[in-house]
């Protein structure tokens, strides 16, 4: 019997093993995860059932602060990361299993190894992304939620009544996070600690100086209108930078794709022109 051989069958027992593991854990938690993400809610649901049953590894400690970052998707705690983790190493190793089986034992070592890793850091890079499109889009809407915030207050409404009003008629992800802010604070929690979670959720640098400004202003009675209006033409000035930036960058790429594909179309239109004439 053959190093091959011997993988395909564990790879066939594997996978058994871990199909019905999955659809177990899908069928347990079918109504406590409907309508919390969908087909991916319960994929993750399956992947964590699947990382405790083997054992998940301790969170590292900046781990909580890179779900803070993303948005703490679908309510995922650290230790619910780490299960998906397991899970999903798990998963992509025995994926490969079969694949494996028909390369030499060194090669297969390597694939299901190179799999395993990928499964491993894959909801890194995933949470990582996630966090990049969070920071884009309150870089976006960070310029116009501070003038709002500022006319509110120049208008005589209390901070924390701004802070909710441009929160409800705002809209967008900056104005959602400042809503969740605003209800903590009305169910009795120090508007201090939840500036500070606003923060860890969104840990752009204008985000930190409107947290620092604000307590500022409650800690000192300093006017608060002259630093939002700062800050927001700072944010805007860094917006239409940022802007310019990425036009430069787009320029190289559009060159190329005319001499990639415009260029040879156009010449190949002569060229058939040309031909017809001989003809």
């Amino acid at each position: 019997m053959t190093a091959a051989t011997l993988m395909a069958g564990a790879a066939g027992a594997l996978a058994g093993a871990s199909l019905l593991e999955g659809a177990a854990v899908l069928a347990a938690q079918r109504r406590a995860r409907a309508g919390r993400g969908g087909r991916s809610g319960r994929w993750a649901a399956a992947l964590a059932g699947l990382g405790r049953r083997v054992g998940a590894p301790s969170p590292p400690r900046d781990l909580d602060a890179r779900l803070a970052a993303a948005g703490a998707p679908a309510g995922l705690t650290a230790g619910d990361l780490m299960a998906i983790k397991a899970g999903a190493c798990l998963a992509a190793a025995l994926a490969v299993l079969p694949l494996a089986a028909a390369l030499p034992l060194r090669l297969a070592v390597v694939a299901v190894g190179a799999a395993a890793a990928t499964g491993f850091a894959g909801p890194d890079v995933l949470l990582r992304r996630r966090a990049r499109r969070r920071g884009a889009q309150v870089g976006l809407e960070l310029p116009d939620v501070l003038d709002l915030l500022r006319v509110a207050v120049d208008a005589g409404l209390p901070v924390g009544r701004a802070i909710s009003e441009v929160a409800r008629r705002r809209g967008g992800l900056l104005a959602d996070e400042l809503a969740r802010a605003a209800v903590r604070v009305d169910l009795g929690v120090p508007r201090r600690e939840a500036l500070g979670e606003l923060r860890r959720r969104l840990p752009a640098p204008p985000v930190a100086t409107l947290v620092a400004a604000v307590e500022r202003a409650d800690r000192h009675g300093t006017p608060l209108g002259p630093a939002l209006a700062a800050l927001a033409e700072e944010t805007r000035a860094e917006r239409a930078r940022r802007l310019r930036d990425h036009a430069a960058a787009a320029a190289p790429r559009i060159q190329l794709a005319i001499a990639l594909l415009l260029v040879p179309a156009a010449m190949l239109t002569v060229a058939a022109g040309l031909v017809h004439g001989l003809g």
